[in-house]
């Protein structure tokens, strides 16, 4: 049997090397996630909580006695999550008051609709020379009969849907349970986990998936955060030039739309401009799907260079990596996307080195 060349063997190598990391992506993985998450809150606790270790020494029948750096560790993850609670409350109070001012201006918002449909239907009528009345009439059983058949198709999934909202919650209150119990043991096992991975045989693996992951997850949260920040101040100047009072919230909610995958600004502004300029409100309306196209560009080219920069990608690069991690792993691809590309190279090149 020929021997393979170097060129066939790094193909081979590469392919075998991407098969496993798109393996362990799609099937182990989702299985770890949660202790994932739980070892780097453990890392973010470590220091406050090793510092209060040391001081908080208690002496009983002559004996030193420390407090367990996991209870502390607890401890300290409670006054967090308290906090974060206090601020989400906080948030959500603001937004119940401006929600409750948009449901208070819902009916002005009705009758003039209605105005400008009945308006339209009018003009209609008097161009095509018709009955006065015959389109609005029309217009009028049209709506209603949505209406009717909104209500017979949503009434059923509605039963459905809460039992599936019901065993949702049960899952998210298992895992927020499971990570908390995770990040405390974690944290109290930390040293004993760091002895196991520098004794494994995979240890050059795990330093590779560690640093790469610790560098695009670094990369990714401060893009999105700049994004975040950046699009929801374009957002609020731009509701403000146009007199819009719930520009606060109305702007920040449009700005975390947009580092939605799924969604995105388009969700909100293309509909709202549409809207506006049917309602002949030209400087509104342009002034909403300007925006839009803005901050669409804005995270198109900023996104890849920001993170291409901090990864040692290429935009060209880290985009491809971002849209191939998109089709197959989701929501989530976004990140193990490029951090699949950057795992790959290293692991081919370290098994390159050895031969």
């Amino acid at each position: 049997m020929p021997e393979l060349t170097r060129k066939q063997k790094r193909a081979l190598l590469t392919a075998g090397v991407g098969a496993g990391v798109y393996l362990s992506f799609k099937f182990l993985l989702p299985l770890f996630i949660p202790f994932i998450i739980a070892y780097v809150i453990a890392l973010m606790l470590r220091p406050m909580a090793v510092w209060l270790e040391r001081r908080l020494t208690f002496r009983i029948c002559s004996r030193s006695v420390r407090v367990p750096v996991g209870v502390i560790g607890g401890v300290e993850l409670v006054l967090v999550l308290a906090v974060l609670g206090a601020a989400f409350f906080t948030g959500a109070r603001r937004l119940f008051m401006e929600a409750n001012q948009l449901v208070n201006a819902a009916p002005g918002w009705i009758r003039s609709f209605d105005e400008w449909l009945t308006g339209l239907c009018h003009g209609i009528e008097v161009f095509l020379q018709l009955r006065e009345g015959v389109l609005v009439s029309m217009m009028q059983e049209v709506l209603l009969g949505m209406a009717e058949a909104f209500k017979t198709v949503a009434m059923p999934n509605l039963v459905f849907n809460s039992v599936s909202v019901f065993l949702s919650f049960i899952k998210v209150v298992v895992f927020v349970v499971i990570l908390f119990i995770a990040s405390i043991l974690s944290l109290q096992e930390m040293d004993e986990l760091r002895e196991r991975r520098w004794h494994s045989v995979f240890h050059r693996e795990f330093s590779l998936l560690r640093r790469r992951l610790t560098l695009t997850g670094s990369a990714w949260l401060k893009t999105q955060a700049a994004l975040l920040f950046l699009t929801s101040c374009l957002c609020i100047l731009t509701l403000i030039a146009i007199n819009n009072p719930y520009y606060i919230t109305a702007g920040i909610g449009i700005g975390v739309f947009d580092a939605l995958p799924i969604f995105g600004t388009g969700t909100i502004l293309i509909p709202w401009g549409i809207f506006l300029l049917l309602q002949k409100k030209w400087y509104q309306g342009l002034m909403l799907l300007g925006l839009y196209l803005i901050c669409y560009f804005m995270r198109e080219f900023l996104e890849a260079r920001m993170m291409g920069k901090k990864m040692g990608l290429s935009p060209l690069e880290t985009l491809a990596s971002m849209y191939a991690g998109l089709k197959l792993f989701g929501a989530l691809g976004v990140i193990l996307g490029p951090v699949g590309l950057l795992l790959i190279e290293d692991l081919v090149e370290e098994y390159e080195r050895d031969e």
